[in-house]
Order: structure tokens, then C-alpha cells, then sequence
């Protein structure tokens, strides 16, 4: 048996097999063992491969590529979201780079309805009641929430995952999908989803549930502060299932506080971990998930396999199934 042309690095212990077993039958395979991932073992493991399965949100830059060397020939990470890679540094070397968004689509939809269900309905706040023995059913109007129903959804940002979004909730028989993004997606697709592209003022005005799904950019960095959240309705919900950074926490904390928007439900958060004793915890009218968007058995996998091929076509100098850029 030859020797495999090839050494990959796989930068977690975690990585779905389906990815593995890829890999596995062209290439020399090494993987970072420590759990959490330890940069000193990534730095050291990197040394002289050919390429990288990028698994996790480690910081992807030149340290790491000044680490690896010269001959390192492509990178696929096992994320839609980049924001960790640096993404000019990986382009002045021209060194491919895939991702694996598309995949994940569903799994993060699914989660942004459930989100935005359990924050219209004040799921959160309704089992704290049962928590501290404060069931009130002799009132009629205990614990009311917001429809979906005849509701016009907003969506920042209307790629693959907003759009697959839209598609759920047009089965809760909402109004009308708005939507704010630099380019107007193709008209079909507009008629189909009853969407109209909007200013972002519009759509905060306008909209009873705002979706964020937009990539994090300096553009859009902390765009969703005070000022965004004083043009929202007061019966309006926030959902957050695209990256923490876009909406100002402090901001969205006295939002809450005060009911100057009703609700939120938050898959993601800045900083990521957060910690227990951050107030916004505190609060009864925001449900907040540790960003679980893409956590299923199968959305993992895919996302796995996908960066193999990505892997295995940057090495064989094709175009990569999911390029990055």
C-alpha cells in the first residue's frame, strides 16, 4: 500500500465521522484530541499539512497559517458564519477557502420559529410562573401573547436562511414578509414568499416579528441599538439567530427592561459564552438558547461531509463544492 499523498489536519475531536471516513480513504488524517480545542495543539498538529478541516470557531489567521506553512494548499471550515476566519489574509496568500452554509438552512429555521414562537408567547416567562407556584389562571388575561397569525414578519438580512424562515411561517398564514438587504433577491422567489424589499426604517416601523439573518459585517455591527429599537412597535418581537455582534446587548436590555419592544428570543449573544450573571438573564421577556441554531444529528453530519468534499476538491485543485469566496 502507498503511502496517502496527502495530511490533513481535522482542529477538533468532534467532528461528525461522515467527514472523517471522506477524508480518511485519500489522506494522512491528524486531529487536535483536547477538548476544549487547545491552540497550542492546533499550532503545533498544523505544522506541514497540506490542507485543514477547520472544525469549531477558533480564530483562523496568520498565526495559524504562518504556523502550517508554505505548503498548505486549502482550508474548509464546518460554519456558514466566518466571521473568525481572516478572510483578506487567507485571499493575499491564495489559499481556498470553503464553508458549509445551505446545509444548515433548515436546522437554524426551524430553531428562529420556534424562537420567535416562544418569545411571542412568553414561554420563558410563563415557566417561571410555575417555577415560583405563581399559576394565575383565575384571570382571563393572564400571561397574553402576540399572533402570528395576519402578522408582517421583517427579515434583516434575506439569504437562504431568512428565505427558509419565510417559507415555515407561510404556513402560520402570517400578512406580509418584509425584507432589508443590499441587493433585491430575484422576483419569483419575492412572489412566492409575499416579500418586499424595504429600508431598514420601514421594516423596524412596520414589522410585528423582526428576524435578523444577516451576516456580521461592519455594516452591520451593533445596527440594532436605541435608536432601532425606539422605531420598533411596542408589541413588537426580536429574533436573533445570525451573529450576537449585530444588536447592541445593552441597548436591547433596556428595550426589554422598560417594554419598549415586547420580546426577544436570542440564539446568539456577545460575548459567546455568556455568563450566567448577565443581566439579561434576569429578564422574564427574553428567551435566550446558546447558540444551538445548526445543533442536530443531521445538520452536523452534512455540514462534516460537506467540508470533506470541500477538503478533497482543494487539494485535487478543482473548485470547491462550497467556496467561501
Amino acid at each position: 500500500m502507498s503511502a496517502k499523498p496527502f495530511k490533513v489536519l481535522i482542529t477538533h475531536p468532534e467532528v461528525p465521522q461522515s467527514g472523517i471516513d471522506l477524508l480518511k480513504e485519500h489522506c494522512e488524517l491528524t486531529q487536535v484530541l483536547s477538548l476544549p480545542p487547545s491552540r497550542a495543539e492546533l499550532l503545533e498538529k498544523i505544522k506541514g499539512v497540506d490542507a485543514v478541516l477547520w472544525g469549531g470557531h477558533s480564530p483562523l489567521n496568520a498565526e495559524a497559517l504562518d504556523a502550517a506553512g508554505p505548503q498548505l494548499k486549502c482550508i474548509s471550515t464546518m460554519s456558514a458564519g466566518i466571521d473568525y476566519v481572516d478572510v483578506a489574509e487567507m485571499k493575499r496568500r491564495k489559499i481556498p477557502l470553503g464553508h458549509s452554509p445551505t446545509v444548515l438552512d433548515a436546522a437554524v429555521a426551524d430553531l428562529a420559529v420556534g424562537l420567535l414562537i416562544a418569545a411571542g408567547r412568553r414561554f420563558h416567562e410563563a415557566r417561571r410562573k410555575i417555577d415560583s407556584d405563581n399559576w394565575e389562571s383565575y384571570h382571563l388575561n393572564w400571561l397574553l401573547g402576540q399572533d402570528v397569525r395576519d402578522s408582517v414578519v421583517g427579515f434583516f438580512g434575506f439569504g437562504g436562511i431568512g428565505q427558509a424562515i419565510a417559507k415555515r411561517l407561510s404556513g402560520f398564514d402570517i400578512d406580509q414578509v418584509l425584507y432589508t438587504t443590499r441587493r433585491r433577491i430575484d422576483q419569483e422567489t419575492e412572489k412566492e414568499l409575499n416579500a418586499k424589499k424595504v429600508d431598514f426604517d420601514e421594516l423596524l416601523a412596520k414589522s410585528d416579528f423582526v428576524v435578523i439573518a444577516s451576516p456580521l459585517t461592519p455594516a452591520t455591527q451593533g445596527i440594532f441599538n436605541a435608536t432601532a429599537f425606539n422605531k420598533m412597535k411596542r408589541t413588537a418581537v426580536l429574533v436573533n439567530i445570525a451573529r450576537g455582534k449585530i444588536v447592541n446587548q445593552n441597548d436591547l436590555y433596556d428595550a426589554l427592561k422598560s417594554n419598549r419592544i415586547f420580546a426577544a428570543g436570542i440564539d446568539v449573544m456577545d460575548p459567546e459564552p455568556l455568563p450566567p450573571t448577565d443581566k439579561l438573564l434576569t429578564l422574564d421577556n427574553v428567551v435566550v438558547l446558546p447558540h444551538i441554531g445548526s445543533a442536530t444529528t443531521r445538520t452536523r453530519s452534512d455540514m462534516s461531509t460537506i467540508a470533506a468534499h470541500n477538503v478533497l476538491r482543494g487539494l485535487a485543485g478543482e473548485p470547491m463544492l462550497s467556496p467561501a469566496y
